[in-house]
């Protein structure tokens, strides 16, 4: 680990800082997954400076790195440690230490007379918390597609044979070899807030799915999505979704960044009228509604973010233009405007993975991304005004926030 130092934003928006309250004062801080290692970026309140803590696992691929809300100082990180393979590394001191996890995922061997083929675990990709009523409890989504359990804290990690093990789900799973440049996964495993039986998650590719029984059994939810041009939409294979998000305040509510455009699904109770609505169509044309990450607001459900990229036949995966843009929505997705103060106005060719984009939950909103030219950047008011925190960072992965009370 490398000495701590300190990123500081440009003089024009530099404050002094001075206690005004006797509250426990709050600090952010950014938990940025990248190529080649993990970094911690630290700052107060107004965050306006940033401590860098890092670099943790250099040289080893860090897919997802993410703090247990419950306790506030379990870090666990997916990381893929050269020849020695994948594993799950965790902290219990926000990242002061680390432990590799005693049995990390690793598919079962298929049953005695089985005809599904034998699977290794390539890299695991995503990681969720469970639910507040479960300490300990963690899931993680994998590359080739498959869903791990923990209940210690990510100490042991067991498959859920229910959709590792079934005909259906590989069926579904397609060819390994799917056309992601760096395999097919198992992402977006989201806990219903209401009821920790009820679980989601996508395929890329092979659609989302959902369960309320916990994992036992699962059901396909992809009535109104679309799939490429020429493949039928009712085969499950062909269902591509990048990321898939939950509103905090409204979980009936959830918001899809898809292979396809954007979508938003609101919850009836009645699965017949469970029906995804593409509110991307009324983004630019110029710009498409085709990218990978999705951010909803953590207490309004009619506002959420996107983050284009260019959708053409051969997928350049860059910013439009070379001109990257944020996409806000405050009407779910009746509308769309264009956030880009601050950020490149051109020949910036880069663009954000689907887990590299987040928002915190202060009064005001402030967004986080990582870039693939290894920028950090925040955007402050919502995403209004964009500021750099960071260059020169490997690829991100992925960006997560922690929002935490300083100790007195």
């Amino acid at each position: 680990m490398s000495p701590s130092r300190t990123a500081r934003a440009p003089a024009s928006s530099r404050q002094t800082t001075r206690k005004t309250s006797s509250k426990p004062a709050r600090r952010v801080v950014l938990l940025v997954a990248t190529r080649k290692g993990a970094w911690l970026f630290h700052s107060d309140a107004k965050r306006k400076t940033w401590t860098v803590d890092g670099p943790h696992f250099l040289g080893h691929t860090i897919s997802h790195l993410v703090l247990d809300p419950r306790d506030g100082r379990t870090l666990l990180a997916a990381a893929k440690t050269g020849h020695l393979g994948p594993t799950i590394f965790r902290s219990i001191n926000l990242g002061r230490s680390w432990k590799e996890a005693a049995q990390p995922p690793a598919f079962a061997a298929p049953a005695a007379g089985s005809s599904l083929p034998a699977r290794s675990v390539d890299h695991s990709f995503w990681l969720t918390p469970g639910h507040a009523s479960e300490p300990g409890r963690w899931y993680v989504g994998t590359s080739p597609q498959g869903l791990f359990r923990s209940e210690d804290g990510g100490e042991r990690w067991t498959p859920l044979a229910s959709v590792n093990d079934s005909a259906q789900f590989r069926e579904w799973m397609g060819s390994a070899q799917d056309g992601t440049p760096d395999g097919p996964k198992l992402h977006s495993v989201i806990v219903d807030p209401r009821d920790p039986q009820h679980l989601y998650f996508g395929m890329s590719g092979g659609g989302v799915h959902e369960s309320r029984d916990g994992g036992a059994s699962w059901s396909p939810l992809i009535q109104g999505m679309e799939v490429v041009g020429g493949f039928d939409p009712s085969t499950i294979t062909f269902h591509d979704p990048h990321c898939l998000r939950i509103c905090p305040t409204q979980p009936d509510r959830l918001y899809q960044q898809n292979h396809c455009g954007i979508y938003r699904l609101d919850r009836t109770g009645r699965p017949a009228d469970d029906v995804w609505q593409r509110i991307g169509r009324k983004m630019p044309k110029r710009v498409g509604d085709i990218g990978f990450p999705m951010v909803v607001h953590p207490r309004d459900p009619d506002t959420a973010w996107v983050f284009p990229m260019d959708g053409q036949d051969v997928w350049p995966r860059t910013a439009p233009g070379g001109q990257p843009a944020a996409y806000i929505t405050r009407n779910a997705g009746k509308t769309w405007q264009r956030l880009d103060e601050g950020l490149p106005e051109h020949q910036a060719w880069w663009t954000i993975k689907r887990q590299a984009m987040t928002v915190d939950a202060q009064a005001k909103p402030a967004l986080y991304l990582g870039t693939t030219s290894g920028e950090l950047w925040i955007g402050r008011d919502e995403g209004a005004k964009w500021q750099n925190i960071a260059r020169h960072l490997p690829e991100i992965y992925a960006v997560e926030v922690a929002e935490l009370d300083d100790p007195a």
